[in-house]
């Protein structure tokens, strides 16, 4: 049974330093067996990141639509697994007021990093939250996952103008604040978003030497610099932009 210490150790292996600011996708069931389920690796996560910014996604996108159009950015449920529902429940924990891909942080500048995603009609627009990531010099860890998780590629593709990745028309979702105050936030949705070929992004990073992997608990684990990984796949972008159309494997000519 892995411990909150275990975990600690895990991510000091993995270079993750107090003042970084870490997103983190998970799943919880391939971490194993843990002393006090989701809260280990999220107690573990904060006393790590002290001076830090932690931030989980807190997406709603499977369940708010067009038939159901109300994000409450206080009782809608997490989409995207065990542990950041866990995290959205935590004192402390700021949400974005983004009605279908909003974002869940804790630490330093948690309200100021949340704030603002209501302004923009796209899921991953490059001033949200996602875009703060690369500017804030950030770090992404999935733990159990790879690739194919990552929501900042879909923030990517949206840097890059990739064509046909959005809806033309918008859903009118609306989104309760804290206050109880209702706001129209109408959206733009993914279209043939298939985030499952991201995954192909892997040998490149590898190749390029930016990766750190290691073990959260059972799970393998890798950790890529937010920034790296912007710069590396909109230069693959600019060579194909429906790089992600299919699950081809990149070219090695074109990073080794």
């Amino acid at each position: 049974m892995y411990t909150k210490e275990n975990i600690e150790e895990n991510l000091k292996q993995l270079e993750i330093e107090p003042t970084d600011t870490l997103m983190v996708h998970t799943s919880l069931k391939k971490v194993g067996k843990l002393e006090n389920g989701a809260d280990t690796v999220l107690d573990a996560l904060c006393e790590t990141l002290r001076s830090g910014l932690l931030v989980l996604p807190g997406h709603t996108w499977s369940t708010i639509d067009a038939q159901h159009p109300l994000f409450d950015v206080k009782k809608s449920p997490v989409c995207v697994g065990v542990m950041p529902e866990v995290f959205r429940k935590r004192s402390g924990v700021f949400r974005s007021l983004h009605p279908t891909h909003s974002l869940l942080a804790y630490g330093r500048d948690a309200e100021e990093f949340t704030s603002g995603d209501e302004k923009f009609d796209t899921p991953c627009a490059p001033d949200s939250g996602y875009g703060k990531m690369e500017k804030r010099n950030g770090k992404v860890m999935m733990i159990g996952v790879n690739f194919r998780n990552c929501t900042l590629v879909h923030c990517i593709e949206e840097v890059g103008h990739v064509p046909g990745r959005l809806t033309e028309t918008m859903e009118p979702l609306k989104t309760r604040k804290a206050d109880g105050t209702i706001i129209s936030v109408p959206q733009h949705r993914h279209h043939n978003a298939n985030s499952d070929n991201f995954e192909k992004l892997e040998p490149v990073l590898k190749q390029k030497g930016v990766l750190t992997y290691g073990k959260i608990g059972s799970a393998d684990t890798i950790v890529c610099s937010v920034r790296d990984l912007f710069r590396i796949t909109l230069e693959l972008l600019k060579k194909d932009p429906k790089l992600f159309d299919d699950d081809k494997p990149i070219p090695e000519n074109w990073y080794k």
